[in-house]
């Protein structure tokens, strides 16, 4: 089977079973489940309206109650607005064009709001997201058809396997003060790939500050517009961040997740409300809505004249905003041609304001966690790419089985890494880990090549303190219970927090409330999230400390460093079963999370069964870090 032609069946199976989980979430819900599972606000309330483009009604709304749950409401997101008296028939779908905190705006597919609107009772569904998953289709239909073409798919073909990448011999050597050496390699082999460089940069090492200084280069090497990209909004966001900090004229599309001035400041809506000529948009689209509100007033149930003229006053208002429309286009053209550098999400790359553009080179950053469908939508517009991140670390999230199995869950960045170790400069000094936490993770994933830099190969929490403890918790008849499809252990948890307190006890003589380190506790069972959770909020003692602890899965804190990591393992049973720990990618980032201190708490007759963990229970016994569960029980 064709290489474009399998991806694309495994796509639709990978949208098949994305629809059938978010039916079964949506379908027979009442809007207080949608609400906690994050896709509903209920209730909201209207706070202003306008026409926009092509005759569409955007509406802002805020969510009054319920603001502290977590939602999934984005920018670019299909979404409904609802009224709860009779959601079946009182509603109509939009996208969301803006969100921010607990307000946002819906670009609905009408011209003017609904009577049922002021009846009150208000709320907004997220829709299943069929845009993302066109976009990846197109983009590799277009890609299939592209490297039939002699010139214009060379890329394609070279990403693909069946043409070998070039290499430009006279470039000039990179120097830079701030990076160190593997970082230089990596931003000289960026400057000399013609078609394809890879940084694989494991935890710590500094990919980010290495690929912002590559991008840099890149544009004195050669005046050219750079295109950023990212599957999540946050790594987009701390990319554009660095790059104008390093003083280039960036542009965000989309939506920042993280609500900065600075990162505000770069997005597309606000470069056209800085423009010159944005006073004349303003000025035209109040024109706009004041004859819009105009035509309101004379209701569609009244005498022939009063139609007439409404008709009249819509038409009017259209008008406008054709022009309107006219003097945005020309300041968006503006604002883009004077961006150095695009940044955007994957899919964010085919925002209709930058749909057509193309780009001499193309960074995936984080491609690790990349769906490779949803890269080909950036690379379709490169002549360049540039590739960064660890295959070592999380896989992106596949929510069919059969699709990762038949291959969707393998990505862009570990199939070129195999075809092309030529392309790959691996970075080898990290910044994060204490040498003896370093030391596993390097040896299992990294052939021993890491190194931990001198400022923390050594740093420790104080001085009799140690970096690394496997406490055993065999024979002490901690069990699992299994809820549903997740795991817990109620006393590994209790026992956790026995033992943190210790430590925190031990800290606070150490340390002010105000300097005291951050620590985390992860386990990659949610059900065991919530014990943890609940274990927290009944420690008093720890109540002084609340922000300086984060309870929460390992993949959340994918990117993330504490001081002290304590990782719950939960698993304990005698079927020997671990489950999903024999994912040991995500132990990989469970484990370099740390800094200073790590603890790892699981009982070793489950664990040692699986080679990986045998593997650490003996790293950690040659280091004098393997502790009984019993030896602080007595205390």
């Amino acid at each position: 089977m064709d290489y474009f032609a399998r991806l694309q069946e495994l796509l639709k199976i990978e949208k098949e079973e994305d629809k059938r989980n978010y039916r079964q979430l949506t379908e027979t819900s009442p809007v207080a489940v949608r609400r906690a599972n994050g896709l509903t606000w209920y209730p909201i309330a209207i706070r202003g309206s306008e026409m926009s483009r092509g005759d569409y009604l955007t509406v802002e709304m805020e969510r009054t109650t319920h603001q502290e749950i977590v939602h999934q409401l984005r920018f670019g997101a299909a979404a409904m607005l609802f009224s709860h008296h009779n959601p079946k028939e009182h509603h109509v779908e939009g996208v969301i064009s803006w969100q921010s905190g607990n307000r946002l705006k819906l670009t609905l597919r009408t011209d003017e709001l609904p009577d049922w609107a002021d009846d009150g009772k208000l709320g907004v569904d997220l829709l299943f997201d069929d845009n993302s998953y066109d976009e990846m289709q197109n983009a590799l239909k277009q890609a299939a058809a592209l490297a039939e073409k002699t010139n214009e798919g060379r890329l394609v073909r070279i990403l693909t396997g069946t043409q070998a990448p070039s290499f430009h011999a006279g470039t000039p050597p990179f120097q830079h003060a701030r990076l160190n050496n593997s970082q230089r390699e990596a931003v000289q082999m960026i400057l000399s790939a013609n078609d394809i460089a890879i940084v694989h940069g494991p935890p710590g090492t500094g990919k980010t500050t290495t690929l912002v200084q590559a991008i840099k280069a890149l544009i004195a090497q050669q005046p050219q517009q750079v295109l950023v990209v990212a599957p999540s909004n946050t790594a987009v966001d701390l990319l554009s961040e660095k790059l104008f900090e390093e003083g280039l004229n960036v542009l965000r599309v989309g939506n920042p997740a993280r609500v900065s001035e600075k990162l505000t400041a770069l997005t597309l809506d606000s470069k056209i409300a800085e423009h010159p000529s944005s006073k004349e948009i303003k000025r035209l689209k109040k024109q706009a809505n004041e004859f819009r509100d105009m035509a309101h007033k004379y209701k569609r149930n009244f005498g022939r004249s009063e139609r007439e003229q409404r008709k009249a006053l819509f038409a009017e208002a259209r008008n406008i905003l054709k022009s309107v429309e006219n003097t945005e286009q020309y300041i968006i053209d503006d604002v883009i041609a004077k961006a150095q550098v695009v940044t955007a999400t994957l899919v964010g790359a085919n925002h209709y304001t930058v749909r057509g553009r193309q780009y001499h080179t193309v960074v995936i950053d984080e491609a690790g966690q990349a769906l490779e469908p949803a890269c080909w939508i950036p690379v379709l517009k490169a002549q360049k790419v540039v590739l960064a991140g660890d295959h070592h670390q999380l896989s992106p999230t596949v929510k069919s089985d059969e699709a990762a199995r038949k291959g969707l869950s393998t990505t862009l960045l570990e199939k070129c890494t195999a075809l092309y170790p030529e392309a790959v400069v691996m970075l080898e000094e990290q910044y994060r880990m204490h040498a003896t936490i370093m030391g596993y993770s390097s040896s299992i994933f990294y052939k021993d090549k890491l190194k931990a830099h001198a400022s923390v190969a050594d740093h420790l929490l104080h001085p009799t303190e140690t970096p690394l403890v496997f406490v055993d918790t065999a024979g002490c008849g901690f069990d699992e219970k299994t809820e549903g499809t997740s795991t817990s252990n109620p006393e590994e948890a209790a026992f956790l927090f026995k033992h943190l307190r210790q430590l925190v006890g031990t800290l606070s003589t150490h340390y002010s409330k105000e300097n005291f380190p951050g620590i985390a506790v992860i386990s990659p069972y949610r059900e065991q999230i919530y014990l943890l959770k609940e274990q927290l909020e009944h420690s008093p003692e720890l109540k002084a400390y609340g922000d300086r602890i984060s309870v929460n899965t390992i993949d959340s804190f994918q990117g993330q460093e504490r001081d002290v990591v304590y990782i719950s393992m939960t698993r304990s049973n005698t079927e020997n079963k671990i489950g999903f720990l024999s994912d040991v990618r995500r132990m990989n980032v469970a484990m370099t999370r740390a800094r200073k201190k790590l603890v790892v708490i699981g009982d070793s007759a489950t664990l040692s069964q699986f080679p990986f963990y045998a593997d650490f229970i003996a790293y950690a016994e040659a280091r004098d870090a393997y502790r009984s569960a019993w030896e602080y029980m007595e205390n």
